[in-house]
C-alpha cells in the first residue's frame, strides 16, 4: 500500500509540474510576441444568439401574397405583325415568338400566378413587397399570420428598386419597426422571415455577408436597375420574396429580394434591399405616386490598381473614376471633370457602384450633396444640388392615365368573334392628350401595348404606371392594334412631359 501511495503522489506531482511548465511556456511565447503569431483582437465575441424575441416580433408583421391572373394574360398568343420594338430599338426588344393559343372560354378564368411575401409597415394596412411579386397580377390576395384574408390594391410600384406598396382595408395590424440598415455590420446576425414554398411564418437565421453588393452582372439584371443589396447567408427560397430581413431586435433592415443560384433554389447567398432604400421609396410612393430619383450625371468605373497606374493616379487606389460628365447635370454644376476620382459622397466612402447607389437611393431632386474627389493627385471638396433625369429639380406627382386623353371600352364576345381576335380594347372619346398627339383616333382597337396584351382599361393603366415609374428619359408606349375596317397599325406614344 505504501508503494502504491508513493506512486500516486509521484504521478500527481508530475501532472502539476507539467501543467505549470505548459502555462509558463505559453506565457513566455506570448510575452515574446513571436512574429509568426500575432494577436488580432482582444474582443470577446458576443454569445447572444437567442432569436426568439426577434422572431416573435416579426412573424405577425409578415404576410403571404397570392397573385392571380387570367389564362389569357399568362399565355398570350403573341402579336401577328412585325415587331416595332425591334424596328425602333434593335434586336432583343421584340417578342415575336409564337405562343400556344388558348380557347376563348378559358381566357377569362382567374388562376394562381405566384406566391410571395410582404411586410406590414403601418397598423392601417400598408404593406411593402417586391415589384416582381405583384407584377402582371390582376388580383392580389393577402393572408395574415392569423389566416385572415384581404384583397389588396397597389398604391404604387417601382421596377428599378423592385419595390411595391400595397394597401388592405384593415385596422390595428401588427406593424414592423424600421431599423437602420446603414448601421448593419458585416458578421451581424439577421433573420429572414417569409413564406418559402408556401410554408407560412418561416424563420431562418444567418449573418450579414456583405453590404452594398452589386449583383447586376451575376443575375443579368437590367442595365438601369439599382443594385445595392445586403448579402446574407440566411436561407431564402421561392416565396420568400418581399419578406422581412430583421436584426436581432426584430427591426426591419431589408426586404428579401433575390438569391444567387444556378438551380433556382437556395445555394448559400441571398440578397435584401436595405431598409434605408425601402423607407425612402415607400414615402415617395405614398406622397407622389412615383419615386423621386436624384441623378448625379456621371458615368464611372471603380478605380483599381491597373487603372490608377494607367492614369497616373497615386493619391488613392480606390474610388470611382469619372469617365464622363453629362450636360446640365449636378456633376457639371459641381465642377467635376473626366478623370476625377470621387472618394466620398456626403462624407460616406464610395468605391463601388453598389456604394454610390446606396447613397443616391436616399436622395431626391433638390437635395444638396457634398462631394470629395481627387484631381491631379490632390483632394478637393465641392457641392451641388441634385437634379432629376430631365435635368431639373422638380418633384413631380405621378401622372395618371387621364393624360392619354381618351376613354377605353371593353369589347364584347361578338365583336371579338367578328374581328377574329381574342382580346382588345376600343379607344373612345379622343380629345386633347397624348393619344391624339400620336395620331390615334376613335374606334381604334388596341390589341397590345409594349408587347403586353390588353383586354381592359385596368390593363392599360397598369402598363402606363409601370412605364412612368421607371427611371430614364425613354417613356414610350408602342401601341399595336387594328382600325374598325380591320387594317393593322401601330403608334409610338410619347409619355414624356417634354
Amino acid at each position: 500500500m505504501k508503494t502504491t501511495g508513493k506512486l500516486f503522489l509521484a504521478l500527481f506531482a508530475a501532472a502539476i509540474l507539467g501543467s505549470t511548465l505548459t502555462v509558463v511556456a505559453d506565457n513566455y511565447y506570448v510575452k515574446k510576441e513571436d512574429k509568426n503569431f500575432i494577436r488580432t483582437s482582444n474582443r470577446i465575441p458576443s454569445s447572444d444568439t437567442d432569436f426568439t424575441v426577434a422572431a416573435e416580433n416579426t412573424i405577425n408583421c409578415v404576410v403571404s401574397i397570392k397573385t392571380y391572373a387570367s389564362v389569357q394574360r399568362q399565355q398570350y398568343q403573341g402579336n401577328r405583325f412585325f415587331d416595332p420594338f425591334e424596328f425602333f430599338f434593335g434586336p432583343g426588344y421584340g417578342n415575336n415568338a409564337p405562343r400556344r393559343q388558348q380557347p376563348q372560354q378559358e381566357s377569362d378564368k382567374m388562376q394562381p400566378l405566384g406566391l410571395g411575401s410582404g411586410v406590414i409597415i403601418s397598423p392601417d394596412g400598408y404593406i411593402v413587397t417586391n415589384n416582381h411579386v405583384i407584377k402582371s397580377a390582376e388580383k392580389l390576395e393577402v393572408t395574415l399570420n392569423n389566416n385572415e384574408k384581404y384583397t389588396a390594391k397597389v398604391i404604387g410600384s417601382d421596377e428599378s428598386t423592385d419595390l411595391a406598396l400595397l394597401k388592405i382595408e384593415a385596422k390595428d395590424l401588427h406593424a414592423i419597426t424600421f431599423g437602420d440598415s446603414d448601421a448593419l455590420k458585416v458578421g451581424e446576425w439577421v433573420l429572414a422571415v417569409g413564406n418559402p414554398f408556401g410554408f407560412t411564418s418561416t424563420v431562418t437565421a444567418g449573418i450579414v455577408s456583405a453590404k452594398a453588393r452589386n449583383i447586376g452582372e451575376a443575375t443579368s439584371s437590367r442595365a438601369n436597375s439599382i443594385d445595392s443589396f445586403i448579402q446574407t447567408d440566411a436561407a431564402v427560397n421561392q416565396g420568400n420574396s418581399g419578406g422581412a430581413l430583421v436584426n436581432i431586435n426584430g427591426e426591419l433592415v431589408g426586404i428579401n429580394t433575390a438569391i444567387y443560384s444556378q438551380t433556382g433554389n437556395y445555394a448559400g447567398y441571398s440578397f435584401a434591399i436595405p431598409s434605408s432604400t425601402v423607407n425612402k421609396v415607400v414615402k415617395d410612393l405614398k406622397e407622389y405616386g412615383s419615386v423621386q430619383r436624384a441623378v448625379l450625371g456621371i458615368t464611372y468605373q471603380p478605380l483599381n490598381a491597373e487603372l490608377a497606374k494607367e492614369k497616373g493616379i497615386t493619391a488613392t487606389s480606390e474610388g470611382l473614376y469619372v469617365a464622363s460628365v453629362s450636360d446640365r447635370s449636378a456633376a457639371m454644376q459641381a465642377g467635376l471633370q473626366e478623370g476625377d476620382v470621387i472618394t466620398k459622397l456626403n462624407g460616406n466612402t464610395v468605391k463601388s457602384s453598389g456604394q454610390i447607389m446606396e447613397q443616391m437611393n436616399k436622395l431626391r431632386p433638390g437635395d444638396k450633396i457634398e462631394i470629395t474627389y481627387i484631381r491631379n493627385n490632390k483632394t478637393f471638396n465641392t457641392s451641388a444640388t441634385l437634379r432629376n433625369d430631365q435635368g431639373n429639380t422638380k418633384l413631380t406627382k405621378n401622372s395618371t392615365i387621364a393624360s392619354l386623353g381618351c376613354g377605353f371600352m371593353a369589347l364584347s364576345d361578338e365583336q371579338k368573334k367578328e374581328l377574329q381576335i381574342s382580346n382588345g380594347v376600343e379607344v373612345v372619346g379622343v380629345k386633347a392628350g397624348k393619344f391624339r398627339n400620336a395620331g390615334i383616333k376613335d374606334g381604334f382597337i388596341i390589341l397590345e401595348i409594349n408587347n403586353t396584351p390588353v383586354n381592359s382599361r385596368d390593363d392599360i393603366e397598369n402598363i402606363y404606371n409601370s412605364i412612368m415609374s421607371n427611371p430614364g428619359k425613354r417613356k414610350v408606349m408602342i401601341v399595336i392594334g387594328i382600325h374598325p375596317d380591320g387594317k393593322e397599325d401601330y403608334y409610338a406614344v410619347n409619355l414624356s412631359d417634354k
